[in-house]
């Protein structure tokens, strides 16, 4: 057996199990989820005009509402000021 100071190559992602780095995509689609949770946000404030009897309806669709849109501005504090350690 000769020794070798060289080391076999491999590549750092295997294809088979990440078929996307073939092509070059390999991400979580950031501004589609932001467009998706305005979106989202919106209709939710949309869905308060219609026939309600009660009060347990735009409560639950206000909260939602808010709470994706303090989502989003956390994401958009987070991309501006990104961690530092």
């Amino acid at each position: 057996m000769a020794s070798s100071s060289e080391l076999d190559k491999r590549p750092a992602v295997d294809p088979h199990e990440e078929p996307s780095h073939e092509w070059g995509w390999h991400g979580q689609l950031p501004k589609g989820t932001r467009i998706a949770g305005w979106l989202s946000a919106i209709f939710c404030f949309l869905m308060l005009i219609g026939n309600h009897h009660g009060q347990t309806e735009n409560i639950w669709l206000v909260a939602s509402g808010v709470s994706i849109i303090a989502l989003l501005l956390w994401d958009a504090a987070r991309r501006k000021k990104p961690w530092r350690s």
